[in-house]
């Protein structure tokens, strides 16, 4: 009961958010002079509306979502006499990066709010320079099971552990596998089922730093889908039993102290949202590895469905904290992601924007008169293959959330 109530509460908090995110293009319209026509949550037939001045605001049947609708967004527009010389195209360029640029702003400032309230309320992760960078350590090394039982449990295996025989031992440090640094246990573990033939793997023992080629052993390991039941994957294994690091308790803060730790968190998840900007495209080949029965990384990306059951899960968990940490990541991400210069997105309005600003100062000191807007019928094409992919990667992640979900507990 708890999970289905934290899935629509996490659902709907979502729907929020993108509402809030229209919120801040209709504010900005209004405070610029633009018309706005109307302002909806949702999409498809009309539950209910209420209009307000020059404005309809109201509720839609489908929940995906929201829109605003602000008069000449682009030069195709249909206007009415009196909107003419209130549409958005033909406002001055300051204006429009304004009110495109609101809309990104609002899930930054909804993350920052909410930030600064768990600091008060659950304290923030601790984010000292070893936190997110746990050392690796080799606990022990033992024979590789073949394969696990119906219920998932290893079975009974003998012989040499293939890391064992390439001269792991107990107490050795993993610091990098196959050339790629190793931050922590996860990430080795991840790293390592998905190599096939040998590893690279580079450990300290004492003050020497060696480097042991360990043979990797394909086993059969049982995995939980979505629906709770046990199916087989293959994944590489080479012997070797980590020790647990221990956790680390959150920062705790009162009204004021919460104040410079919200900055200072804002600061790194804004660095980890930029990270995970510049990996999304690196994550595809792990996602379709996860669709097709490998492993699940923790670090794939996920879609609202998949968020959706994550919040579920910590509220299930009465880990609330949780809740509303995947709540601000999903924020900032929606935020950052809107801010890319490419058509339909935020950014690739403001990057047209930004073009005709440029062409027409270039314009003036040649003695020419302003170009007038860019011709979008000319980017449609363009416009359709960034759809297109962001379709597809979406469809590909909410697979990857159905078939092979990631799980928090």
């Amino acid at each position: 009961m708890m999970f289905a109530l934290g899935v629509v509460l996490f659902a709907l908090a979502l729907v929020l958010s993108v509402a809030w995110h229209e919120c801040g293009h209709m504010w900005a319209a209004q405070a610029t002079g633009m018309k706005v026509r109307r302002y909806f949550v949702g999409f498809g037939p009309t539950l209910w509306s209420v209009r307000r001045g020059e404005t309809e605001y109201g509720v839609k049947a489908l929940p995906f979502g929201g829109f605003c609708d602000i008069a000449g967004m682009t030069p195709y527009d249909e206007l009415a006499e009196d909107e003419r010389d209130r549409a958005m195209f033909r406002q001055k360029p300051w204006k429009r990066l304004v009110v495109l640029l609101a809309g990104p702003a609002q899930n930054f400032v909804l993350g920052f709010v909410l930030i600064y309230f768990v600091a008060i309320f659950a304290g923030l992760p601790n984010l000292r320079d070893d936190a997110d960078h746990a050392p690796v350590h080799v606990e022990k090394v033992s024979c590789v099971a073949s394969a696990t039982d119906a219920s998932g449990e290893l079975l009974p295996c003998s012989g040499v552990a293939p890391a064992e025989a390439a001269g792991l031992r107990p107490g050795d440090r993993i610091v990098a596998i196959n050339g790629k640094t190793v931050d922590n246990n996860s990430d080795l573990i991840s790293t390592t089922q998905r190599t096939t033939g040998s590893a690279s793997v580079q450990v300290l023992r004492g003050e020497q730093t060696l480097t042991l080629q360990i043979p990797v052993t394909q086993v059969e390991r049982k995995m939980r889908t979505s629906d709770g039941t046990l199916k087989s994957v293959t994944v590489g294994a080479i012997g070797v039993t980590l020790t647990r690091p221990d956790p680390i308790a959150p920062l705790k803060y009162n009204v004021l102290s919460a104040v410079p730790g919200t900055f200072e968190f804002t600061g790194h998840l804004a660095s980890a949202t930029w990270d995970a900007m510049l990996s999304l495209p690196s994550k595809i080949d792990d996602l379709w590895t996860a669709v097709t029965g490998g492993p699940r990384g923790e670090d794939t990306p996920v879609s609202v469905y998949g968020a959706s059951a994550m919040g579920g899960e910590a509220a299930e968990h009465g880990a609330w904290s949780v809740f509303f940490m995947l709540l601000i990541t999903i924020n900032f991400f929606l935020g950052a992601f809107n801010l890319v210069p490419l058509l339909p997105l935020d950014g690739g309005h403001m990057a047209v924007v930004g073009y005709e600003k440029c062409r027409d100062t270039v314009r003036r000191w040649m003695g020419r008169a302003g170009g007038g807007p860019v011709d979008y019928m000319k980017l449609m094409p363009l416009t359709y293959a960034v759809v297109i992919v962001m379709g597809a990667f979406m469809v590909l992640t909410v697979t990857a959330d159905i078939i092979n979900p990631i799980r928090l507990w």
